[in-house]
């Protein structure tokens, strides 16, 4: 289990400016990435090797998963 206490939460900046859709990522843990609900903390969070994420993120700044 990753130890989410010394997360710290950033708000994605593409994000909704009225609190639908926000997200907020956690990078400064170690070797991961935690991405959570900013609206629902309390819901947990999606915890992901962070080569993994950065993989995501390229894929999504490459269109890869455009509508």
């Amino acid at each position: 289990m990753i130890d989410l206490s010394k997360a710290q939460w950033k708000k994605a900046s593409k994000s909704g400016q009225n609190n639908a859709g926000c997200v907020e990522v956690a990078a400064n843990l170690p070797g991961v990435t935690a991405v959570r609900d900013s609206v629902h903390p309390e819901r947990g969070a999606h915890v992901v090797n962070r080569a993994a994420f950065a993989a995501f993120l390229a894929d999504v700044k490459a269109g890869r998963y455009d509508i």
